[in-house]
């Protein structure tokens, strides 16, 4: 099965042929190229995608990612971008081991295709001027052949007539020998054209033509394998990702299964819990008796669990009933005391571990600056020593400044662990109750509700039915006469009172008691007349004094 013989008349046909075949392999590859592009715009949207839900750095969002689920769901973003990158090596694969190498192959093919073709042109035109001049010695040699007959019937007419001259005759005999003799040429010269061409011819068709056909069967076939292996090459590609994809998809698989709901649950408990304990149940007050204030020194020692029913109502300064709600104004406390106790304790836990790798940190730098010094000192003409005197002390006074700040929050974390025995001394003896929270600003256990961060936002439900009792009475109550001291009390230590309700205090300052705790951890207190609002009970020592005129 040979081009060169059973082809040997469509030289036309061939050209046509192997012209699509080298289309074919350009279409292929710009196949190829697009499935580049499409891969890589691909892995580039994986990736947009992937980054678009990575959590954002310093926020509430990055502190989500504390919960399995969302660890989960991270490592899912992770792996996608990871599952990117392989796509990316789809696109980088199919252009080295295929786009490039076709690319350069096509070209070469054009080059050899040509070259072929040529050569088949070049073959034929030698044989169309062989066979030219055949036809041509063929119509010399019949149109010799016509003029010897006609000199030879001119010579015979002349001689058979009587009345032409010898010498007439005798001419017309010379020219019929020329005639013939010329025609014997154009004979011989017919038959060598003759023989050459039917030698050319013979080679044309049985060596040339089959010779060139030969090598184009060769040059097609060629293509095809090359387009073969190339398709094998794409699958290939493919094929070598696969493991690495799906390792990223066992890594998501994994990430799942990772996911703890128990844990998720007590982080949860870790994030919100207040500290609080639940409020008692509300005390009876009976209407029909006239009320009478009976102080006595076991009315501040009320177990946590009968929790203070509600501010009375007869207190003249409006809007201060419900001293405990954050109301977001300012910047929080220093200490974290407008936090419940739980969530006080983690935040001053998080900002001693903050500053003890500050002062870690410092500390590595002055250790670093000493050690440059000593060699400085050592040699001398690698630097001068006393330049690092001023970043040595810098860094030492920022050493004892993040220290004092570490203190002052560690023994804020100390007392509200309680491991300040003489805060307890006091309370005892101020006749609160043992293991009492560490003061904070919104530990009303009622009319209250947790927000996502922490703080603490007005109840505006009926839930809360100490609320709405607040509303149904304050106007009625806001013209009564204001509470009678039952005693006085001594400010342990400075509270700011920045939260709506709380009053400030300075220590050592003496201030007159109105409400005493009610097991709640405040206590109701005034300064004069237009000045009184609630303190925590462990910033006070009370004295109680029946005797106590109201101010």
């Amino acid at each position: 099965m040979s081009w060169g013989t059973e082809l040997w008349d469509q030289f036309d046909n061939l050209e046509k042929h192997t012209q699509w075949g080298i289309d074919i392999l350009e279409k292929y590859i710009k196949f190829v190229k697009e499935r580049t592009e499409i891969e890589v715009s691909y892995a580039k949207q994986l990736r947009n995608l992937s980054k678009k839900y990575q959590p954002k750095k310093n926020s509430k969002e990055e502190e989500e990612y504390r919960y399995t689920a969302c660890k989960a769901f991270l490592s899912t973003l992770n792996e996608m971008n990871d599952y990117a990158g392989q796509h990316e090596v789809v696109s980088e694969n199919l252009t080295s081991q295929i786009l490039a190498g076709l690319a350069r192959y096509v070209q070469e093919l054009k080059q050899e295709r040509k070259s072929h073709f040529h050569d088949g042109r070049k073959a034929q035109q030698h044989i169309e001027t062989c066979w030219k001049q055949l036809e041509s010695s063929k119509r010399r040699f019949e149109r010799d052949c016509k003029e010897a007959d006609r000199a030879q019937q001119y010579f015979e007419k002349m001689d058979a007539d009587i009345n032409v001259t010898k010498a007439d005759v005798e001419k017309a005999r010379q020219q019929a020998q020329v005639r013939h003799q010329m025609a014997e040429d154009s004979k011989a010269d017919y038959s060598s054209i003759l023989q050459k061409f039917n030698h050319e011819q013979r080679e044309y068709y049985h060596t040339h033509i089959p010779h060139i056909f030969q090598k184009i069967q060769e040059m097609e076939e060629r293509r095809i394998v090359r387009l073969g292996e190339s398709m094998k090459t794409y699958a290939e590609v493919d094929r070598q990702v696969i493991p690495i994809i799906g390792k990223c998809l066992d890594g998501i698989v994994k990430a799942a299964e990772c996911i703890d709901e128990k844990t998720d649950s007590q982080l949860v408990i870790e994030a919100y819990k207040s500290g609080f304990e639940p409020p008692g149940d509300i005390e009876f007050e009976d209407y029909t008796q006239p009320m009478k204030r009976t102080v006595s020194e076991n009315s501040l020692s009320n177990s946590r669990g009968e929790g203070k029913a509600e501010p009375k109502f007869g207190g003249k300064p409006k809007g201060k009933l419900w001293p405990f709600i954050k109301k977001n104004k300012g910047a929080a406390p220093e200490d974290f005391s407008n936090l419940p106790p739980e969530q006080r304790r983690k935040k001053l836990q998080q900002k001693v571990d903050e500053l003890n790798k500050e002062i870690q940190k410092e500390m590595d730098q002055r250790e670093a600056i000493t050690k440059m010094k000593d060699v400085y000192l050592k040699n001398p003409q690698m630097g001068d020593p006393a330049s690092l005197d001023h970043k040595l002390t810098e860094v030492i006074q920022n050493i004892d400044k993040l220290r004092l700040e570490a203190q002052k929050f560690e023994a804020w974390l100390a007392e509200v662990e309680g491991r300040l025995p003489a805060r307890g001394e006091q309370r005892r003896q101020s006749g609160l109750y043992d293991a009492q929270p560490a003061p904070t600003v919104n530990n009303c256990a009622q009319a209250r509700e947790s927000s996502p961060d922490g703080s603490y936002t007005e109840e505006q439900s009926q839930e809360s039915e100490v609320k709405v009792l607040a509303t149904d009475f304050d106007d009625e109550f806001d013209d009564e006469e204001p509470l009678p001291a039952i005693g006085t009390c001594k400010a342990l230590y400075t509270f700011d009172g920045q939260n709506e309700g709380t009053i400030s205090v300075v220590e050592g300052e003496t201030l007159y008691v109105i409400e005493e705790d009610k097991g709640d951890g405040w206590t109701r207190i005034r300064r004069n007349e237009d000045e009184e609002g609630y303190v925590p009970t462990s910033y006070v020592e009370v004295y109680l004094d029946k005797n106590a005129k109201d101010s």
